[in-house]
């Protein structure tokens, strides 16, 4: 072999150890983002949870769909076969542990984290003024580190407060903001 052809050799592993690089690094990129979404959505799986068990004995069954008033609230999923067990991470059996637990924590009434309309609600309480959801979003995240829901995840929650009457949504312009029904307040529809 000459040196020539060594030279050429070593720059297209060189080459092909950039590109590999390069791609493994996007797809850790992307790894990271998806588990982000997904701890996001473990978070609110668990303030449903929780409020859910909060106010079980409060849904009235008739009004709920017939194939839901019989079936557990946590279904129980079944392996595939073999392989599908095998290929069951410990990552995932320390997540489905944590699941488990979270859900038991729960039924005691002992939630780890408070809901995320009650942090929003805290946060409108603070302002006289209405509020936009993202600056709502902004200061949760900034308060609360640990907490990133996504924006989507924010307004749907202030939209769940003006449902419940605990929030009142404002448009000004194109925009939509919020602000906290005090006490003795008739939360009325959209104002503005």
């Amino acid at each position: 072999m000459t040196s020539q052809s060594a030279a050429t050799l070593r720059s297209r592993y060189v080459v092909q150890a950039a590109s590999d690089l390069e791609e493994n690094r996007r797809l850790q990129q992307e790894l990271t983002e998806r588990i982000k979404v997904l701890q996001q959505q473990e978070a609110l799986l668990e303030d449903i949870l929780s409020l859910a068990q909060r106010y079980e004995g409060f849904a009235d069954p008739s009004r709920l769909p017939e194939q839901m008033q019989d079936e557990p609230v946590v279904a129980k999923s079944k392996p595939a076969s073999r392989a599908a067990s095998r290929r069951s991470s410990p990552a995932r059996t320390a997540r489905a542990g944590r699941a488990g637990r979270a859900a038991k924590a729960g039924a005691k009434g002992k939630s780890r984290q408070p809901l995320l309309g009650d942090l929003l609600a805290e946060l409108l309480g603070q302002y006289e003024e209405p509020r936009r959801a993202k600056d709502l979003r902004d200061e949760l995240l900034e308060k609360y580190p640990d907490r990133n829901p996504t924006p989507q995840v924010v307004r749907n929650t202030l939209e769940s407060l003006v449902a419940k009457g605990r929030i009142r949504r404002h448009k000004q312009q194109r925009s939509v903001m919020y602000t906290l029904v005090r006490p003795g307040e008739a939360a009325t529809g959209d104002a503005g």
